[in-house]
C-alpha cells in the first residue's frame, strides 16, 4: 500500500502523465526504492539546494550583482534618489546601495546551519507533503520552518555590516527627519528592511535550486538523486 501511494505521488511530483512512466525510473523487482530510500533522497536534494543557493548569495557580488535579488533603496525613497542624482550625488547613492548588499551577503553565510536543522527535523509526514506538493513546495516548507531563525541570525549581522560605515546612524537620523513632512514614509529600521530583503533573496535562489533538481536531470548530481528523482523517459 505504501509503495502504491508512493507511486501515486510520484506522478504528481515528476510531472508525468502515467504510472507506467514513474515505475519506469525506479529500479526493477528487488531493486525498487524504499520509502527511507525516498525521503533521503528527497533530504539530499533539499541540502544540495540549499548549500548551492546560500553559497552563490553569501559570495562577494552575491547579492548586488544579481539583478533578481539584487537591495535597492526602499520604493518609498525614489523622489529622494532622483533628486540626490540632480544634484551630482548619485555616488553617494551607489555607495549606499552596495553597503546594503553586501550587508546581505555577510548574513547569507549564516543561513545553511539553519536549513541543515530544517531538514534534519523533516518528518515523513513533511517529506510526503513536498513529494506531492506543487514545484515550490520544498521552498515553501523552508519558509515555513526558518524564516523566524533566519530573522534571528541575519539581523545582528547586517546591523554590525551596517554599522561599520554608519550607515544605520545616518540613515535613521536622514529619514525620521524626511518622514515629518513626507507623504511617503520612509522605512527608518534599515537594519529591518535589509533583513527582510536578504531573505527574500534567499528564498527566491532556493526556489531556482528547487526547480533544477525537479526538472533538470542534470541537476541531480548523486545515484541516489537520479533514482528518486526519475530517468529522463521520466519527465513524462
Amino acid at each position: 500500500m505504501k509503495k502504491l501511494l508512493l507511486f501515486l505521488l510520484s506522478i504528481s511530483f515528476f510531472g508525468c502523465t502515467t504510472l507506467q512512466q514513474v515505475s519506469s525510473s525506479f529500479p526493477s523487482a528487488s531493486g525498487s526504492l524504499s520509502e527511507s530510500q525516498i525521503i533521503a533522497g528527497l533530504k539530499q536534494a533539499l541540502t544540495i539546494g540549499t548549500q548551492n543557493g546560500t553559497d552563490r548569495l553569501s559570495a562577494v557580488d552575491g547579492f548586488f550583482a544579481d539583478a533578481a535579488v539584487k537591495i535597492l533603496m526602499p520604493p518609498e525613497a525614489t523622489d529622494i534618489e532622483k533628486t540626490l542624482r540632480q544634484f551630482g550625488l548619485g555616488n553617494l547613492v551607489d555607495q549606499a546601495v552596495l553597503s546594503l548588499n553586501r550587508a546581505a551577503e555577510d548574513a547569507a553565510k549564516s543561513a545553511t546551519p539553519i536549513f541543515t536543522d530544517a531538514i534534519k527535523q523533516m518528518t515523513i509526514s513533511d517529506a510526503l507533503g513536498i513529494l506531492r506538493g506543487g514545484d515550490f513546495a520544498a521552498t515553501d516548507y523552508f519558509k515555513q520552518k526558518t524564516t523566524s531563525a533566519l530573522t534571528a541570525a541575519f539581523s545582528p549581522v547586517i546591523a554590525k555590516s551596517l554599522d561599520k560605515t554608519d550607515a544605520t546612524k545616518y540613515w535613521s537620523d536622514v529619514f525620521t527627519t524626511y518622514n515629518k513632512f513626507a507623504t511617503k514614509k520612509v522605512p527608518t529600521d534599515i537594519t529591518a528592511y535589509v533583513t527582510q530583503k536578504a531573505i527574500d533573496g534567499i528564498f527566491y535562489e532556493v526556489g531556482l535550486e528547487e526547480q533544477k533538481i525537479r526538472k533538470d536531470p542534470a541537476a541531480r548530481v548523486t545515484d541516489l538523486l537520479k533514482q528518486v528523482f526519475g530517468s529522463p523517459q521520466a519527465k513524462g
